[in-house]
């Protein structure tokens, strides 16, 4: 039996030992979430029979969790690079028309002049009166990503003329993306829909710092920035990485010494059993 009770904290500890490594791995990743596996103690007894007299049975995985904690923000020199500071996900449109979150910020503008992510997803946003920047459409609860459109960003305006060009794009900590025309004018384009969950670590994980919503993370709920639930939005800045690779190196530490460990006692096991088996009477 100590075999394979040894075996399950090996199995344990590669569990952990590659969960550490992709940590490590991307601690360059923009808006990276760690994650941290979690095991729980395997034990089995006759219903007649005191637990006491019987030991563990070994170890098992109960699942790998990520830890949604906020990752440093990092100053860049570019206006449609946006970081959250607090809670929430930018909330981003795929090539197959699946709606995704991101925390990942770095944003550009295609030959279509749709704001899209490094994935080419493009930024969905909240419906603002151009002149006004009041939504065009209730934010509260019942606000769903069918409301929401693509982020573009006219070279002119009105939209699709030939005069008054594009000076310069602004964003708010409320999320609210203006641009500033030629002749002075303001226009609203849009406020970038922030999602919050009931629960984050319901989500289901599509890399590049993308989520998907799933029945145990709960149905999206939408809103604007730097507003209860949501975060504030900072322009010029990125999230980075949450990973402290201090604290990973040594988590990598004790995970080696924990599968060093458990192979030592299956050695032992293993002499233990050749020593009986050479037994002579």
């Amino acid at each position: 039996m100590s075999f394979y009770i040894s075996l399950s904290g090996l199995k344990a500890a590669q569990t952990d030992l590659s969960t550490i490594a992709n940590n490590v791995s991307n601690v360059n990743s923009t808006a990276f979430k760690k994650s941290k596996a979690v095991f729980g103690d395997i034990f089995a007894a006759a219903p007649m029979q005191t637990t006491t007299q019987v030991a563990g049975q070994g170890v098992r995985a109960q699942g790998i969790n990520q830890q949604f904690t906020q990752g440093t923000i990092e100053s860049t020199d570019k206006t449609l690079d946006l970081a959250i500071t607090g809670e929430g996900f930018f909330t981003v449109k795929r090539e197959d028309g699946q709606i995704g979150y991101t925390r990942n910020g770095a944003l550009a503008v295609d030959q279509e002049r749709y704001v899209t992510d490094t994935t080419g997803a493009r930024l969905q946003v909240i419906p603002l009166d151009p002149t006004t920047g009041l939504p065009t459409v209730t934010v509260d609860s019942t606000l769903t990503s069918a409301s929401l459109t693509d982020l573009q960003i006219p070279t002119n305006w009105p939209a699709g003329g030939t005069g008054n060009q594009l000076n310069s794009v602004g964003v708010g900590q409320d999320g609210k993306i203006s641009g500033v025309y030629a002749d002075g004018t303001t226009v609203y384009l849009g406020a970038a829909a922030i999602a919050a969950f009931n629960s984050q670590e319901g989500l289901r994980q599509q890399g590049d710092a993308h989520w998907t919503s799933t029945d145990a993370s709960g149905p999206a709920m939408l809103g604007m920035g730097n507003n209860g639930l949501y975060g504030a939005v900072r322009t010029g800045a990125l999230e980075r990485s949450n990973v402290d690779i201090t604290e990973e190196l040594v988590n990598l530490i004790s995970a080696q010494r924990n599968f060093q460990a458990n192979s030592k006692a299956i050695e032992a096991a293993n002499t233990l059993s050749t020593t009986i088996v050479n037994m002579r009477t």
